[in-house]
Order: structure tokens, then C-alpha cells, then sequence
């Protein structure tokens, strides 16, 4: 009878096989991924040259009357400004298009940055879907959701395997560091369990924050373990009415968003982004995001809404406010990016998806020198009969 860490071993071979293409696409695109929201933020501010001395940034409803004027098609739907004295602010119109502009004078600087724009946007349809598109995203999400369940699967059972039968130090620092002077099949063995040993940790959070976001079974058992009330799940979406004639454009409000911005600054003086989106409804709240992260943080994030006419504070909503369930949820989706933990977080992260590039192509290789090995096995065994016969 085979022993438990034989069998073990086949499952883990086999998983690693048959999501090991798709685990792999996941990794490269990681990496890519890695900086993503600073490279943008970097893009942007190279698009336009602050001035030597800043002053004050203007209102918000001057910017916001700035846009509009040069986009008179188009209604502005949110706004978005920066601490940092280097960086434009970001007007959102209707349609997701956006425009930069000069906080400090309200110029137009055009157009954010398309091209690593959409190179992010390329890496994330692959990284989530494998490059499916349209209908068939959901096919991409179910592939890469079973994909992911099977790495986790690898890396819960790569580290018991990766415990030597024999428990002595010789063994240990076979697998422990990376050797030189190995042969190519010694050498994916060291790779493979050196890599496997030192990554598993921050690849068990990455991949095991995906899980309740690619099933409703894993979102509803993260809120059970923490004795909470899942949420109910998200309602179809609504098929979209028939169009009766010409439909009359949104109104957007901006009437109180001066001094509601100017009360969140004070609020949170070490703001470091706040984004608003306007309503439509003139007696409804102002709805700030105040982030003193990098957007993704929920612990340095408040959502703050004001009363409209005396921009009193009527709510102010931060981490802390969250039901448990709610705040390991969210923790487990910005674990998965290491943006939890910032930019050290984000580097991890990184560093452990380029493990999983690894992970995968020593994993296969030794996989094929195993099944190359086997054949040339059978064959040799299969000559002496096949001579007999021929004699």
C-alpha cells in the first residue's frame, strides 16, 4: 500500500500539470501588476510640470466649472485631487473618461496617459480572465478561480512534501538554499523547493485572498468563521429598459462641495488623495473618500459624508467601523495585492508572484524529465522481449 506522502506527491504532480499553464500566466502578470497604481499615479505627473512654488489648490468647484467648460458634451461625475504638490487633479466624466488639470490654476493638461494605461488594463484581463473578453469572461473567471483553488492546493501540499524523509541538516540544506554546481535536473529540484519553501507564506495569502472573490461559497465563509452575517449576494443585473425617445441628460451637483472639502482636510490633515462623485439629487449628501494610503489600504481610508448646506459631518465611516467579517474581507482582497501593507506589502507580493514563475517552470520541468525517464524505462524494458520474439 502506497503511503500518504506517495500519494500526496501524484495529486500534487498531477494539480501542478494540469493548472500549471494557467497558474503560470497568473504569476507573469502578478508581477507585472506589482506597482501598478504608482506607476500610473507617476505617469500622470510626468504629463505636466508643477510650478516651482505651489500655492493653494483652487476650490474644487472652480476645477470642476473648468473641465465642464471644456467638455461641454459631456457631464463631470466626479473629481479626484492629490497632496502632493506635484501632482494634477483628476476630473471623471460621464463615459469613464477623465481629464488632468491643473489644481493651482485650473488649466486643462489634456488626457491622462493612455499607453500604461492600457497596458495595465491588458495584464489584468489576463491575469483574471486569460484575455477572454465579453461573454466570455465568465468562462475566464471560472478557469482562473479553479486554477487558483488548485495553487493553493500546491502550496499547502509542496510544504509538507518539502519536509525531507529523513529529518537531519544534510537533507534540510539540500532544500533549505539555493546550490551551485548542479546538474540541470539537480539544480529545478534545488530551485524548486528552495523557491516553494521561502514563498509559501506570502503565496498562501495571495492566492487564498482570491478565493472569496472568485466563489460565493469562499466570500460566505470567510463572514461565518468570523461569526458574522454574510451579505446577500449581489442581484442580477437588471435588463436595461427600452429607450422612449430622447433621453434628457443627467444634472450633477456641486452646490456645498467647497466647504465640505475644506472641512475633510481638516478632518484628516494628513489626507493624501480625496475623491468625490457628484449625485444628481440637490438634497442629497456629499460623499467624500479620504485616503491617507495609496488606495489600497481600507485602514487609511475613511468615507465621510456632509450635509450639503452647513457641511456639518453626518457620517464618518473608516476601517474600524466594519463588522469582522467585513474587515477580513477586505483585508484578504488587498492581501492578495500586498497593498494592504504599502509599498513593502506591494514588493512581496511581487517578489513571491515571480516565485510562482518559477514554482511552475521548474515544477514541469521535473514533471517531464520524470515522464521522459518512465518511457525510456518501458522501452528498455519492452527490448529484451521484443528480441525474444524476433529470435
Amino acid at each position: 500500500m502506497k503511503s500518504f506522502r506517495t500519494v500526496l506527491f501524484w495529486i500534487h504532480l498531477a494539480v501542478g500539470a494540469a493548472a500549471g499553464i494557467v497558474i503560470f500566466i497568473m504569476s507573469v502578470t502578478g508581477v507585472a501588476l506589482t506597482y501598478e497604481k504608482q506607476v500610473i499615479e507617476w505617469a500622470d505627473r510626468t504629463a505636466w510640470t508643477a510650478p516651482a512654488v505651489a500655492g493653494s489648490h483652487m476650490a474644487p468647484e472652480a476645477l470642476i466649472a473648468a473641465a465642464a467648460a471644456a467638455r461641454p458634451e459631456k457631464p463631470v461625475i466626479g473629481l479626484t485631487l492629490r497632496a502632493d504638490a506635484a501632482a494634477p487633479a483628476t476630473v471623471t466624466f460621464d463615459g469613464n473618461s477623465a481629464l488632468l488639470i491643473d489644481p493651482y490654476t485650473a488649466a486643462i493638461i489634456g488626457e491622462p496617459p493612455s499607453g500604461l494605461r492600457s497596458f495595465f488594463r491588458t495584464m489584468t484581463v489576463w491575469h483574471r480572465y486569460i484575455a477572454l473578453e465579453g461573454a466570455s469572461r465568465a468562462t475566464g473567471k471560472a478557469i482562473t478561480g479553479a486554477a487558483n483553488l488548485g495553487f493553493l492546493f500546491l502550496v499547502v501540499s509542496g510544504l509538507y512534501l518539502w519536509f525531507p524523509r529523513v529529518w537531519n541538516w544534510i537533507q534540510f540544506r539540500n532544500v533549505l538554499w539555493f546550490r551551485s554546481g548542479l546538474s540541470s535536473k539537480a539544480r529545478d529540484f534545488n530551485w524548486h523547493n528552495a523557491i516553494g519553501f521561502w514563498s509559501c507564506v506570502p503565496l498562501a495569502v495571495i492566492v487564498a485572498g482570491v478565493v472569496p472573490i472568485s466563489y460565493g461559497w469562499g466570500n460566505t465563509l470567510v463572514y461565518r468563521l468570523m461569526g458574522d452575517t454574510p451579505p446577500p449576494p449581489a442581484a442580477a443585473a437588471a435588463r436595461p429598459a427600452e429607450p422612449r425617445g430622447e433621453q434628457k441628460p443627467q444634472t450633477y451637483v456641486v452646490d456645498g462641495l467647497n466647504a465640505s472639502w475644506t472641512a475633510a482636510m481638516a478632518e484628516v490633515p494628513a489626507w493624501r488623495t480625496i475623491t468625490t462623485r457628484l449625485a444628481t439629487n440637490a438634497k442629497a449628501a456629499i460623499v467624500l473618500t479620504v485616503d491617507e494610503g495609496y488606495g489600497g489600504q481600507p485602514q487609511l481610508r475613511r468615507t465621510i459624508s456632509f450635509d450639503r448646506a452647513s457641511a456639518s459631518i453626518l457620517k464618518n465611516e473608516g476601517f474600524e467601523h466594519l463588522s469582522a467579517g467585513r474587515r477580513v474581507r477586505s483585508w484578504l482582497r488587498f492581501a492578495h495585492t500586498g497593498e494592504f501593507y504599502g509599498l513593502t506589502g506591494q514588493t512581496i507580493a511581487g517578489l513571491a508572484s515571480l516565485g510562482g514563475v518559477f514554482l511552475v517552470y521548474t515544477g514541469i520541468a521535473l514533471a517531464l524529465r520524470r515522464l521522459i525517464a518512465g518511457l525510456r524505462r518501458r522501452q528498455a524494458a519492452r527490448e529484451p522481449i521484443e528480441r525474444s520474439r524476433a529470435a
